[in-house]
């Protein structure tokens, strides 16, 4: 039986000369991954223009039980991002969203909340006319808290130390070399007050937010063993002023 499924595009890998293959966290199913023909035909090419990173979209397929690839029966564009792909800032912004959730969403489970989170913070950057200097920083923040890694801010005390690897605050020094003190561990707790509303409010300079960017991007590494290098990660910290 085919069935509707709203998805966002993570990733296209080649299979082999006649199809690729594009992994889409879906609303039903989440991670699933799908055959892209890549012939030279007209369906084929709208098709793929279709699969960009980051693009919400809505397919027909039949998903049926132990399968890893299943076929596109139909595709349509969910919602059109007028300025993602053509912003060069926002492009790099997505591009590095994209290579960490190719990264750290890699089961097929049903997580609602957390498609519901992706498909509107999408449209949310791509909607922004300004004041998005903070966006990767505050979405990494905010992802962590749908994936089960959100540090427990509750234990902060001014002149604490941040166990990146337990993920909270302690008066102790901790006996591993995961973590931070001082000025860094308050900008960490700062951002759990970080909000899409808000985060143009938070002013750092492009060291403190490349900064806060690779820390962010440490503890992520911390909690999940699949994260490796992100390619992405040095052009985007370059960004900001």
């Amino acid at each position: 039986m085919y069935e509707k499924l709203r998805g966002v595009v993570l990733r296209t890998v080649k299979y082999n000369d006649k199809y690729s293959v594009v992994r889409v966290y879906t609303d039903c199913y989440g991670l699933l991954s799908f055959l892209l023909p890549q012939n030279g035909g007209k369906v084929s090419r709208v098709r793929r223009a279709l699969f960009q990173p980051l693009s919400l979209v809505e397919i027909e397929s039949n998903i049926l039980p132990n399968r890893d690839i299943y076929r596109l029966s139909e595709t349509r564009c969910m919602t059109p991002l007028m300025d993602l792909y053509s912003n060069p800032i926002k492009n790099s912004i997505a591009l590095f969203i994209t290579d960490l959730l190719s990264q750290v969403i890699i089961e097929r489970e049903q997580n609602a909340p957390l498609f519901s989170f992706l498909s509107s913070t999408i449209q949310l950057l791509d909607e922004l006319d300004d004041g998005y200097a903070n966006f990767h920083i505050c979405f990494l923040y905010h992802l962590g808290i749908f994936i089960g890694i959100e540090p427990d801010v509750s234990t902060y005390r001014p002149n604490y130390y941040f166990d990146m690897l337990n993920g909270v605050f302690t008066g102790t020094r901790p006996i591993h070399p995961h973590f931070v003190e001082g000025e860094e561990a308050k900008a960490l707790m700062l951002l759990s007050r970080m909000t899409f509303a808000n985060m143009h409010h938070f002013r750092f300079n492009r060291q403190q937010r490349k900064r806060l960017l690779k820390l962010t991007v440490d503890y992520y590494a911390l909690h999940h063993s699949s994260l490796g290098e992100l390619k992405s990660l040095e052009v985007l910290s370059e960004l900001f002023e």
